[in-house]
């Protein structure tokens, strides 16, 4: 093969490497679509947005979208959502929708929901059909001690305007938990919630539980009352035991001190007989008891005690006859 055949092979090549290159870099068939769909996106543009490492099509794509569906958007504000972190195609749909329902919607206010973390979509959604949130099952126990279980059903719809700094779905169950915990716990029976348990959503809905929140409460209705334990009577079960225990306790307390009182005497007793002996020696020593004082009195002691024996002994004869 001669030189010059050789070059124009190497020259044809890249060429052809160039081609596709350029195609690879330049979305040229995304600029021809959004040309034949009437959103007129420059290849300059599309070029810079390869630069700054950011896919045309996720911008092309959903501005065609916009274009189609009558919606005036500026690309370079979808970019700049785009390298923001937002997603794009999400926030048109959003703006579809919203123009579809006749809900304002501005640009900035879907990017700013967008970029809370919140689902734009999604809540464009909800607020044009109403979301059914069921709250897990609550227990609360009315005035005359009878507890109850509660499900409730809360019918929100989104609000578009607090979305950005408002609470969401985990809020709106708590409150609505608390106003039925409230509401069961103020009836004076159990019986009133179970013949009119609409009254604990007229309650829940007058304390105006969608404050703060994205979402606006449309209804809350009662799913499901159970009857649970008698939370009264266990109370009063418990506390009597209790008080029984006190009871035993300071019974026995009294017990032990009388019987510590008993041996505290006993003990005195029998210190007291130990100085007997000790007293008649020192009678016996100083003269003042003579031998036959003593005498006389052990046989006084000992008639007595066959006194009292015989007496015993007569009174146990007649029981047994």
């Amino acid at each position: 093969m001669s030189g010059d055949a050789l070059t124009l092979i190497i020259v044809l090549a890249i060429v052809i490497a160039l081609i596709i290159g350029f195609f690879h870099f330049v979305p040229v068939g995304l600029w021809v679509t959004a040309i034949f769909s009437g959103a007129r996106v420059g290849l300059g543009t599309l070029i810079g947005m390869r630069l700054r490492k950011v896919n045309p099509n996720d911008i092309v794509r959903p501005y065609i979208s916009a274009i189609k569906a009558g919606l005036d958007l500026d690309v370079g504000q979808m970019e700049a959502h785009f390298l923001a972190g937002g997603n794009v195609g999400r926030v048109v749909q959003a703006l579809i929708s919203a123009n579809r329902a006749n809900i304002e919607l501005p640009w900035k206010r879907a990017t700013a929901i967008d970029l809370a973390g919140r689902d734009v979509l999604e809540a464009v959604q909800v607020s044009v059909n109403p979301k059914v949130i069921q709250t897990p099952r609550v227990s609360a126990v009315a005035k005359d001690g009878i507890q109850l279980v509660a499900v409730a059903r809360v019918t929100v719809r989104a609000n578009i305007d607090r979305l950005v700094g408002g609470a969401g779905e985990e809020t709106i169950i708590a409150r609505v938990g608390e106003g039925t915990v409230s509401s069961i716990g103020s009836a004076s029976s159990h019986k009133e919630v179970l013949e009119n348990p609409d009254q604990i959503s007229r309650y829940v809905l007058e304390r105006g539980l969608d404050a703060g929140t994205a979402y606006e409460i449309l209804s809350i209705d009662i799913a499901d009352v159970d009857v649970g334990r008698n939370i009264g009577a266990e109370l009063q079960t418990d506390q009597a035991e209790a008080d029984k225990k006190i009871a035993q306790a300071k019974a026995e307390e009294r017990r032990s001190m009388a019987l510590a009182a008993e041996q505290e005497m006993r003990a005195r007793v029998v210190e007291a007989e130990a100085q007997v002996p000790l007293a008649l020696a020192e009678a016996f020593r100083s003269g003042r008891l003579g031998v036959m004082d003593y005498y006389k009195m052990e046989n006084v002691q000992a008639d007595t005690a066959m006194r009292e024996s015989i007496s015993d002994d007569g009174r146990g004869g007649q029981q047994s006859s």
